[in-house]
């Protein structure tokens, strides 16, 4: 028996809000969208290398405020490039960790935080 990967599904409540944050500044492709039908809530899946969301404005689907660590092979180089990009809703820093990673964290426009992690 063996477990596969894991995909985090993420409430969101603005769809443009969405985009700007997860593709125009974190630099996520958005890989499919769905809707049941027109005007109908939005389900998408976006991903960078190897990381992939779902990202649901559907009730029930997730409540703001969740928590998920991203691993990363150079934190520092990635706060760099967010940094360069000037948004204006977030200014992550990095920080040593006790437990021995160093991590980025940011909260996206719904509450929910994403903490980029790289073990030293």
């Amino acid at each position: 028996m063996k477990l596969g990967g894991t995909t985090p599904i993420l409430r969101i409540f603005d769809e443009a809000k969405a985009r700007e944050f997860y593709v125009d500044f974190l630099g996520f492709a958005i890989d499919w969208e769905h809707r049941f039908e027109a005007g109908a809530p939005l389900y998408m899946q976006v991903s960078k290398d190897q990381c992939v969301l779902h990202l649901s404005e559907h009730y029930g689907d997730g409540v703001p405020g969740a928590a998920l660590r991203i691993e990363t092979n150079d934190v520092d180089a990635f706060q760099a490039e967010l940094m360069a990009k000037r948004y204006k809703y977030a200014r992550p820093g990095v920080e040593d960790m006790p437990w021995g990673t160093r991590d980025m964290s940011i909260k996206d426009p719904f509450g929910n935080r994403l903490t980029f992690t790289q073990r030293n």
